[in-house]
Parts: structure tokens; sequence; C-alpha cells
């Protein structure tokens, strides 16, 4: 061992009877059980429905309730248990409990979180549990949850803290902290699997609970891309967001949230462009309801937007003749005096085009007013803390992919052609298929992000790539027909087709290959794939090749509901497996309390009780055991140096 790496040690350690002790903490928690992990995704905004799957466990509370207290409570007490926990704020100002509310019922509540939070806390060490304590309370808990009630004297003990408690109004904040507690117990690990942003405009609430977590990490979906693409520079990122707010209806929100000065887009829109239905916003739930003047003002913005950005795309894939998107070169051939317009080598009428707004040298032209809007909004973007804030908070916990306890996480794809094999990128004068595809992507995302001010350089580029690019292991489509939708009413021009991936990821021959390529070849490994809604309504499976992957976008937005009849899906992993969760929508705290209960349903997915997974098996234990083998390390120099007298 390194000479000068051994001080460090020792100065970490500075006793023999140290060292000792470290070694058998960290031995003894290889040997804890795997706790639990939480695999989400595509949650594009909807911040109600996040944050119930967190205050829920995603139905793991419930299911530990049921675990722990099995016959000793019937089912009903167990659901308003679930809720007691889920929502405390709300529930101890529920006319359901305000009746009962006495000395005796918040010492017997106490005592039953207690006791569930220590069959929660099995598998952390104390000095673990503590972190998860609020500091002002971890005093008293730790003495309520580790006081043996068989003796007298401490059970006299024990109900003179509850009787205190109650008598200096501590009960409910009490209650309220234990409940965060246990809701952070059921989690260990929360994995998000992309796409926080669009569709509505709860993101940033999203994004507030996602850095409050204790332990995460994020792989980057394509939503997620053009959002750190915006802030890192791309014009085009930034405009093709804030239309999408404008299609949904939540643009003034963004306006509010990050303080973007929208005054210049709302003047050049009222201006130039007429009330096109198409261009009219589809509201969501999440949105506020618009007034007459507001919904035309958003109309003409949503319009005003689109152009902007079809000329910003124009102009970057002349710029980048290596992504090889020609044929998305559609402004070029608008023809104003027809109507219409060629695409690969097809006329089509076009309606409602705006062929006024073209340049007259160049389709593509910027007029001075729209340059002027895009460099205000994108001042005002990248002037905004917050999405500075955002933004580096998904550069440190965030990847195109993750390896985490043998199991490959990603949101999109690795592109492949119809027989299975890797399809391939050449930029810069290397050629990038598979894995190097993810880290080529990984590395032109931080490479953007290192020079914000930068706005046309490749890697921020690459940023729309991976957006709208046919090889972008985000986006997997042959093609983005956004033009297509607003202007051609023939919806054969509309189709998008997916990577073969997509229908190949059925095979469990096509899925172990990609494991093995990112040097997963244990029979155990899974790929946790997000991105695609599985379309619940036509039969569609979200578990896929024979158990191999699993699909867990369910559509938690309202958007995309109608495809898929649920709320999404998340999956659980414990020290046992795998266990897939099927949300329902979302309404209200209110309507969960008048129900009785979390409508949330858990799934196991392997039958049979599998071999129980410890830590020294996982991610972390790999971690842990490199410090143990220094500490053995340590251990010896101590001993040869007692015995030559040292």
């Amino acid at each position: 061992m390194d000479q000068n790496y051994l001080n460090l040690l020792k100065e970490k350690y500075p006793t023999p009877e140290a060292v000792y002790t470290e070694l058998i903490n960290l031995e003894a928690i290889s040997n804890l059980p795997k706790g639990t992990e939480l695999y989400v995704s595509d949650v594009h905004g909807a911040s109600a429905a996040f944050e119930h799957i967190l205050r829920t466990g995603a139905g793991n509370v419930r299911e530990k309730l049921e675990n722990h207290f099995q016959d000793k409570w019937t089912g009903k007490e167990k659901d308003w248990f679930n809720l007691l926990i889920s929502y405390p704020e709300y529930a101890l100002k529920s006319e359901d409990f305000t009746a009962i509310k006495t000395a005796e019922w918040y010492s017997e509540t106490i005592v039953n979180l207690i006791e569930f939070m220590g069959f929660c806390a099995i598998k952390y060490t104390r000095s673990k549990l503590r972190k998860a304590l609020p500091a002002n309370y971890t005093y008293i808990i730790e003495e309520l949850l580790y006081t043996d009630l068989n003796q007298r004297e401490k059970d006299l003990y024990h109900k003179n803290i509850l009787t205190r408690l109650i008598d200096l109004n501590q009960a409910e904040p009490f209650i309220i902290s234990l409940s965060h507690v246990i809701q952070r117990l059921v989690i260990d690990h929360l994995h998000l699997v992309g796409d926080i942003f669009d569709r509505s405009s709860g993101e940033h609430r999203v994004m507030e609970q996602l850095m409050g977590h204790h332990s995460i990490d994020i792989q980057w979906g394509n939503h997620d891309l053009l959002w750190m693409g915006a802030r890192f520079g791309s014009t085009v990122n930034l405009i093709t967001l804030l239309r999408i707010a404008a299609r949904y209806g939540y643009l003034f929100e963004l306006e509010k949230i990050y303080g973007l000065n929208l005054r210049p887009l709302f003047l050049y829109a009222e201006e130039n462009y007429q009330t096109v239905e198409t261009f009219k916003p589809k509201c969501s739930e999440d949105s506020t309801l618009l007034k007459e003047e507001s919904e035309e003002l958003l109309t003409k913005a949503h319009h005003a937007l689109a152009v902007i950005q079809f000329k910003l795309e124009e102009q970057l894939i002349k710029r980048r003749p290596e992504f090889k998107m020609d044929k998305r070169l559609i402004l070029s051939q608008v023809d104003a005096d027809s109507h219409e317009v060629t695409i690969e080598g097809v006329k089509w009428p076009l309606t409602d085009f705006p062929f006024d707004q073209l340049g007259e040298s160049r389709a593509e032209e910027l007029f001075p007013e729209e340059e002027h809007i895009v460099s205000t909004l994108q001042e005002s973007f990248q002037r905004s803390e917050k999405i500075k804030e955002y933004c580096h908070f998904l550069l440190d916990k965030g990847s195109m992919y993750l390896i985490y306890n043998n199991h490959l996480l990603y949101h999109g794809c690795l592109p492949l052609d119809e027989k299975g094999d890797f399809i391939s990128l050449e930029w810069e004068g290397q050629r990038y298929a598979g894995k190097a595809l993810l880290d080529a992507f990984d590395s032109y995302v931080r490479k953007a992000s290192k020079s914000p001010e930068t706005t046309t350089d490749f890697a921020t580029d690459v940023l729309w790539y991976a957006w709208a690019g046919d090889k972008s292991p985000l986006f997997g489509r042959n093609k983005m027909t956004t033009f297509e939708r607003y202007y051609i009413t023939d919806k054969a021009t509309h189709t998008e087709e997916r990577n073969p991936y997509f229908e190949l990821r059925e095979d469990d021959r096509i899925v172990r290959q990609i494991l093995e390529t990112f040097g997963l070849e244990n029979d155990q490994s899974r790929i946790i794939n997000g991105h695609t809604p599985v379309k619940v309504k036509k039969g569609e499976n979200p578990v896929k090749a024979k158990g191999r992957l699993i699909v867990i976008d369910g559509g938690m937005n309202e958007a995309y509901r109608k495809a898929t009849g649920i709320a999404g899906y998340s999956l659980l992993n414990n020290s046992y497996g795998f266990q897939i969760v099927t949300h329902q929508p979302f309404a209200s705290v209110m309507d969960l309390f008048k129900q009785g209960k979390d409508e949330t349903t858990l799934k196991h997915m392997i039958d049979g009780k599998l071999e129980r997974t410890l830590i020294k098996d996982t991610t972390i234990g790999e971690s842990i055991q490199k410090q143990i083998d220094l500490l053995v390390e340590v251990v010896q120099h101590i001993q040869t140096g007692e015995e030559h007298g040292n």
C-alpha cells in the first residue's frame, strides 16, 4: 500500500481499535439485505401523481403494513393507517380523525408508528437509521424505538415520554415526522429513468422533490435533454420546449416560474398571426383554465413559435450535413404559389400555412423581430437561477445510462437494424454504435454544458439531434413529423416509424445481446426501459423478452392516458426480486380519503422465492468491499508493526 495513502488512513482511524471497529461495521453492513429500489420514468411534469408515488412508496407502505400487522388488523384499518403515513398533514385535519383524536388515540398511534418504523428499518444499521431521523426528535424516537417494554420500569418511562409529547402539543408534529421517516425508509434508492419535463407545468415541483431526495440517480430522457440543451445554448431546443408549452397550455406558467421575457413574442404573434384552430392549446388538468383572450394570444404565440422552430431546425440541418437529415429540409420545399410542399418527392397541399412568414431569399432566415424574440428568450432562460440549478443537478446525478446492481437502465433505445445489429453514427471522425453510442451522447452533453454561451458548436447541436435525429437513442423514430401534423391534413404524412429496437426487444436473444454489450452476462440481469407508453388498453405487456426487459412508462401524465388506459407503471426491487406496480389516475388527496384507500396495485413478476440479495451483492456492496480490503491491509500493517515492536 502506498505510504502516503496509508498515512491518510491513519489520520482517519488513529488507533487500531478505530480500524477494527470500522472493519466490523462494514462487514456487518455487507451482510444486511439490500434496500428497496424504486424505478420511475416519464413523469412529464405530473407532480401530484409523482409525489403520491413517493409518499406511498409506490404501494410499498401498504404492502409492508400487510406483512407486519397481518391478522392483527382488518384491511380497512391497514388502508387508513396507510393514508395516515402517506398524508399525515391532511389526515390529522380530516374529519375522520378529528372526532377520535384523544390522548389515548395519539398515544396508540405513536406506538404503532414506532413499531412499524422498526419493522421498516430492519435492513438498516442504527447509524443509517439515525441519519433518516429529524434532528429535533432523534433522541425521543430512539428512546421509544429501542425501549424494552417487557421491563415495567421501561414501560413507565415509555409512557411518560408519550404523555409529555401529548401535554406539550407535540403529538401531531411528532406523528407527521414519524410518517415522513417511514416514507423514506420504505424506499432506499430512487431511479428516475428519464423524462421529467414537458406536457404539463409541474416539472419545477418534480425537480424540487428530486433534489430533496436522499438517494437518487437519473437517466436522461429526450425531454430532459431538450431542456438541458436550451440551458447549454441550443436556441432550437429552447423554442421547441416553449412551443410544447404553448401547445399544452402552460406557457404562461413557465413565464412566471422562470421569469421568461415573453413580451416580444406575444407582441409579434398578435400582429402577424391569425387564430388558427390547429394551434389552439390542448390544456391538461394541471394547466390553468384560460380566458378567451388568453387562449387567443396563446394560439397565436404557439403558431409563431412553431414557425421559428422550423426555421432554426432548417438552419441546423444545413449546418450539420453529418447528421444526414436533408430529407427534413421542408421549408425550402414550400411553394407559396401553389400552396404545396414537396416532401421526399411527393407534393402535399398545405392548410393554414403562413407563407408571408418565410424569408424571401432563404425560407429559413429569421426576420429581425424573430431574432430579437429568440435572443430575448434565450437570455431570460439562461439567466433563470432555477433552470441553472436544475441542469447542474441533472448533470451531477444523471447520465445516458446506468449499470446498477447488475441491471441496465436507459430511457430510449439502442438503435438497431431489422436484423438486430447495432446501427452506427459517424461523427467527427469516430464511429459509434451500441454502448459506445450512448457514451458519445453522454460526452457531448457534458461538453456542451461547459460553454452555454456558444450556440452553434457541434456538441450543442447534438443536443437537438438527440431530440429529433433518426439514429438518436432517445428519439427512436425515423423522423419527427411536427410540420406535417400542423399543416397537412392527410394523416399518412403524420406517421413516425419506430426503430426496429421496439419490436426486437420482445426477443430474449436480442435483449441478451444488448446486456452482454454492457458486460452483463448474469442470468438475473435486466434492462429497465422508459420512453414508450405501454398500451395496456390494447393488451400490451410491460414485461418483455421472458422477463429480461421491463418497460415502466405507463402514462403518468394525463396527455398519455388515452393511449395507455392507466396512470403509469413503476417498479420495485427488494432483496427478493422485482415487483411491477400499476398506478391509477391520481385525482386528489381528498378523493383518496373519501374512498378510504389507495388503489395502487403490486404484481409480483417472478413466481417463487428467490435467494435473498444482500448488500455485498450490490453496486454499493462493491464499494464497501473495496473499503474492507483497504482496512484489512491496514490491519495487517498494524499487526506486522506490533510483531516487530514498532
